[in-house]
């Protein structure tokens, strides 16, 4: 098997989107909507899809169960040249399926199984294989699992850096109340964080986007990428701030996975070895194709695709 380029942890889920909804979906009895699609999704799969699309030898370090949808996603993984060597498949574990409710902006809201795959994954599911994981690693779903605290995270992290890997990761709403404050050992261990803005001023308890993004490099990281939607992004260091305007997109369609997509970009773009500056607009470039197609990564087919918009 050829050398593996980067390794992605995190959650895989099948995707069922419907939209366009409103709020009288909850009022009639029947609603006939634009789409019913099925599709595969969870923030980790997302990027290793779209990063394997982009040309890139991906491994994905998850777990499913031994159900239909996990034989699906299973299935998924592999004809998109993933390696999952390393996905565990559980007995008994329900594979995660999530309902998306697609508004006509494009904005989604989420119902999901909170005893199934993706809320499960753990500690001993990604410790024993570290020293196999490539040069680059994303952990892309902090705050998915419930049995991965801050703590096991951060033991995670220490062992990923000790074993000289550059490491990223993204995030989804905190579930408990953790704060930037309780991340400093993560951070401390992380090269780059992909934040939305929202996610980050829950996190900081702040909402001013630029002291946010300070306290984050005081706090230990070595660089931070926050993705602000329509807006763009920020990328700071310690030594430098940089704002990448979003690319235009005709009409928006659906928004779900566009953070994931952004990520893989940028992580595409770090093995490449390109600059910051480079890094941020190739991933909006990618962030940019996803949001035109109903489904998390339908809207990236190619490198090629995407090198005509960047």
């Amino acid at each position: 098997m050829a050398k593996k380029e980067i390794s992605i942890i995190g959650a895989g889920v099948i995707d069922v989107l419907a939209g366009a909804v409103d709020e009288k979906i909850f009022s009639n009895g029947s609603t006939p909507m634009d789409f019913i699609e099925m599709s595969f999704g969870g923030d980790a799969l997302n990027e290793a899809i779209v990063l394997s699309r982009l040309g890139k030898k991906v491994q994905w370090i998850s777990k499913i169960g031994d159900d239909d949808a996990g034989k699906k996603i299973l299935s998924y993984a592999t004809e998109n040249g993933l390696d999952v060597e390393h996905l565990k498949i559980e007995a008994g574990l329900a594979t995660s399926i999530t309902i998306v409710l697609v508004e006509k902006s494009g904005e989604r809201f989420f119902l999901t199984n909170p005893h199934a795959s993706m809320r499960k994954l753990a500690e001993e599911d990604i410790l024993p294989y570290v020293d196999e994981m490539a040069d680059i690693v994303s952990f892309a779903s902090m705050f998915i699992s419930t049995t991965l605290d801050i703590a096991a995270t951060e033991r995670i992290f220490r062992k990923i850096k000790a074993a000289g890997k550059i490491l990223a990761f993204d995030m989804k709403f905190p579930h408990y109340g953790e704060t930037l404050r309780d991340m400093v050992g993560m951070l401390s261990n992380a090269d780059y964080f992909f934040p939305n803005e929202d996610e980050l001023a829950t996190l900081a308890g702040e909402a001013d986007i630029y002291k946010n993004i300070a306290t984050l490099i005081n706090y230990g990281l070595k660089c931070a990428v926050v993705k602000r939607g329509g807006k763009g992004c920020i990328i700071a260091t310690k030594e430098t701030q940089i704002e990448i305007p979003a690319y235009h997109v005709e009409k928006v369609v659906d928004t779900t996975g566009a953070g994931d997509c952004f990520a893989a970009g940028f992580l595409y773009a770090l093995s490449e070895g390109w600059q910051l500056e480079e890094c941020g607009k190739f991933a909006c470039a990618v962030a940019s194709c996803s949001v035109e197609e109903v489904g998390a990564v339908a809207g990236v087919t190619s490198l090629e695709k995407v090198m005509q918009r960047y």
